[in-house]
């Protein structure tokens, strides 16, 4: 689905959600996934079907660029907050951050 460009005074940020539709990802409900993304995110962001992203134990796996944040075992039901929380309000939703990319700091 393509998104009407931004205007010049639209403070919503430019990001692409990459979303895994790879076997191991797609065993795990990531069509779902993809599908929520779709139906949710803010106009000017882009939700799209990602190869592989190599985190095959831990998916569905799902990337915020161009933060770089990665999510992982996301479910359909995750994908409300992380469109309220972290596209629409800047904060990650670090209880579904992948822990190999973001450790858990004390």
């Amino acid at each position: 689905m393509q998104q009407p460009p931004l205007s010049a005074n639209s403070s919503a940020k430019r990001r692409c959600v990459l979303i895994c539709q790879h076997r191991s990802c797609m065993r795990q409900g990531a069509a779902a996934v993809l599908s929520a993304f779709q139906a949710a995110v803010p106009q000017g962001v882009l939700a799209v079907a990602s190869d592989c992203m190599g985190q095959c134990a831990s998916g569905p796996t799902v990337r915020v660029m161009p933060e770089g944040d990665w999510y992982c075992r996301i479910q359909e039901a995750d994908v409300e907050t992380i469109v309220t929380e972290h596209l629409e309000s800047d904060r990650a939703v670090r209880r579904l951050l992948h822990p190999r990319f973001h450790p858990i700091e004390d």
